[in-house]
């Protein structure tokens, strides 16, 4: 391949921006189809919450209303993924891994950040629909790629960012709200994934069996901001306009 025809070849990032758009779920239809792809992976898929509680197939909890929502949409208009960021409280344990996954935080590392509460907020509920990511071998990894849709090969490698992307639109939601100190439980894949973009998450606790073997984690957003590659940069500035728009739009 030539220089100039390399020059002219579309980043990975832009073929990323020609298939998916990453909005703020402001409106009910938004959130109820974030809500679903929870559905699908959380109690279909992973079996992490019973079926039963959802008849209608929309996985949600006492912190959604209270929280932030994003949601990623194939061009095709099927939603592909979402998260969602929950601020805290004043109220102290009012986050949800101070409350379901307490017995897995090193208190005292957290202390010593010193943090205001006012500046404290969770990524939560993190997914990315099957289709999206299923592919031989990856039945069991809840973010990758896929061979279940018609698409080409361009497209397909893609995917494997729709949960980057859904950590930098949650990332865009924390400098917008000004909650900056940021914890996330996460598999260990996740912050291994986060840091080849050259994101790097702060273990602040030990292993715990919540909706499979996590671990909780802790970055603030000047950091993330700073330190991811180049190219990510590009991206994450373009979701943070679209997401600071739709946002200020509310």
């Amino acid at each position: 391949m030539s220089a100039t025809t390399a020059q002219q070849s579309p980043t990975l990032i832009e073929n990323f921006q020609k298939y998916f758009r990453v909005e703020y779920a402001s409106t009910t239809d938004q959130r109820n189809a974030a809500y679903h792809i929870r559905y699908r992976v959380y109690c279909e898929e992973f079996g992490y919450e019973p079926k039963a509680i959802f008849p209608d197939q929309l996985e949600h909890d006492e912190y959604d209303d209270g929280a932030f929502h994003c949601l990623i949409t194939h061009r095709s208009g099927m939603p592909a993924g979402c998260v969602r960021l929950v601020p805290a409280t004043d109220e102290p344990g009012s986050l949800p891994f101070e409350r379901y996954c307490g017995e897995s935080i090193d208190q005292d590392m957290i202390d010593s950040l010193g943090l205001d509460r006012s500046s404290m907020c969770e990524i939560s509920r993190l997914a990315v629909d099957g289709a999206f990511r299923r592919r031989s071998g990856e039945a069991l990894t809840r973010f990758g790629e896929i061979e279940a849709m018609d698409c080409s090969q361009r497209e397909k490698r893609t995917f494997s960012l729709i949960a980057v992307a859904g950590f930098l639109a949650a990332t865009a939601l924390t400098d917008i709200t000004k909650r900056t100190n940021v914890f996330a439980m996460m598999e260990p894949f996740l912050p291994r994934l986060l840091k080849r973009s050259g994101i790097f998450f702060q273990r602040v606790g030990k292993d715990v069996d919540y909706h499979g073997i996590r671990a909780p984690y802790f970055i603030r957003t000047q950091e993330a901001v700073e330190s991811m590659r180049p190219d990510l940069s590009g991206l994450y500035n373009v979701i943070r306009a679209q997401i600071k728009e739709e946002y200020g739009a509310d």
